[in-house]
């Protein structure tokens, strides 16, 4: 979808962008946040849109809060363009491509604390490590039982809770058919899937977890 530089949508004031700090402003709000909660853009060369979830790609960047109405009213209002102080090119359905991007660095991330050994899966195991405060995270199968893991987070409602993949999808990074349960050491992938958890459930219009109710668990007794 092309953006032209000078869209018929209102004009706004956009912010210079900011690339030193923690804290980032939004172009679209103006709220001022800490990084992780936005998304970093970056216009290619040849003026296309590019996410930068990683933020590390050079040039100016244009700061949007993790949120799917916020992608959105950038794209609506011209905000990229006028970042870009030109037309630019976006990438059709923005919010589903950082969704996408989000689950594979979600994947990527699990799958190198699995191979770290800073992460257990199954219900025993992983309550284990919540109850000894050997956890920094959980995360959960989107399609889980709430109320089983009402019991794993028994004690430790603290724990911030990642609930993206479904049971299928974890049991893949796991190497099982499904798996419903993980706890995650603390260290930078934990921070790392905390963050992009966050972004993803933000673009996804949601702020909690909301699992389906599946009642089978990871093929492990489901008490404490």
């Amino acid at each position: 979808m092309r953006s032209p530089a000078t869209p018929d949508a209102p004009d706004i004031e956009l912010p210079e962008a900011e690339e030193t700090g923690p804290v980032r402003q939004c172009a679209v709000t103006r709220t001022r946040k800490p990084k992780e909660q936005l998304i970093r853009f970056v216009v290619s060369p040849d003026r296309l849109v590019v996410p930068d979830l990683a933020a590390r790609l050079p040039g100016r960047g244009i700061w949007l809060s993790a949120e799917r109405d916020v992608i959105e009213s950038a794209a609506k209002r011209g905000v990229f363009a006028r970042a870009a102080r030109g037309s630019v090119t976006l990438p059709p359905d923005l919010p589903a491509l950082l969704k996408d991007a989000l689950t594979r660095r979600i994947v990527d991330a699990l799958g190198l604390t699995r191979r770290a050994g800073q992460a257990v899966s199954g219900f025993a195991k992983a309550r284990e490590w919540i109850a000894s405060g050997r956890a920094a995270l959980v995360v959960e199968a989107a399609d889980g039982s709430a109320d089983e893991r009402s019991r794993l987070l028994s004690g430790a409602r603290h724990l911030p809770v990642v609930a993206v993949l479904d049971a299928a999808a974890l049991g893949t990074v796991f190497g099982r058919d499904h798996v419903v349960h993980v706890a995650i050491a603390p260290g930078r992938l934990a921070e790392r899937l905390i963050v992009d958890g966050e972004r993803w459930m933000g673009l996804s219009g949601q702020r909690q977890p909301a699992p389906t109710g599946r009642s089978g668990g990871d093929g492990e007794q489901a008490g404490l």
